[in-house]
């Protein structure tokens, strides 16, 4: 599996996940994420406008091909992007572990059982794929998928999830806003 080995140190640090925009960007999310460290794409990015969009919110932005990041479903033009996209992330932050993959390989739910056999060594893996936003941290490592930030099946309205360093104490914060269809109705 191809993989993408970023580092990141220092004391205090935010960083913003997302999944599963599906070439559309809520821009309630891209608010969200503005002044991150590094933002996590988790996969179905379906568009490079996506990172381009995500790029002046933060330091950094790492992404992950997802089922739907096939040259054949992307623009023409874009192909190079989304053939040069890793199948997984392996970021080090302060010493500890971040692992992230669309997790699409595991089937339509993927196993946080099978995660964590996989990835033992991480403190936090981050998947995206099914739209479901969790934060599963009932063992290590901690599981998140921060649900998805475009259009398509947001399951109540587009996600994302803010990760905090701060020394040895991490925060997960998700994020959800009321689905457009429902702030019309209501």
């Amino acid at each position: 599996m191809q993989a993408q080995r970023l580092a990141l140190s220092a004391p205090e640090l935010r960083i913003g996940i997302l999944s599963d925009t599906h070439a559309y960007l809520d821009p309630r999310v891209a608010d969200t994420l503005s002044g991150c460290r590094l933002i996590l794409h988790a996969g179905d990015i379906c568009d490079g406008r996506i990172l381009d969009q995500l790029a002046p919110l933060a330091g950094q932005v790492a992404a992950v091909a997802g089922n739907n990041d096939l040259p054949g479903l992307w623009p023409a033009e874009q192909h190079d992007i989304v053939a040069a996209l890793p199948q997984r992330v392996e970021l080090q932050v302060n010493g500890d572990l971040i692992v992230m993959e669309h997790g699409h390989r595991l089937g339509g739910q993927p196993s946080h059982a099978q995660l964590r056999r996989d990835y033992p060594e991480a403190r936090l893996i981050v998947y995206g794929h099914t739209h479901f936003q969790v934060w599963d941290r009932d063992a290590r490592p901690w599981i998140v998928n921060p649900g998805a930030a475009g259009r398509v099946r947001t399951q109540g309205g587009p996600s994302c999830a803010i990760l905090t360093v701060t020394g040895e104490l991490w925060t997960v914060e998700l994020k959800r806003f009321p689905d457009s269809l429902t702030a019309r109705v209501a």
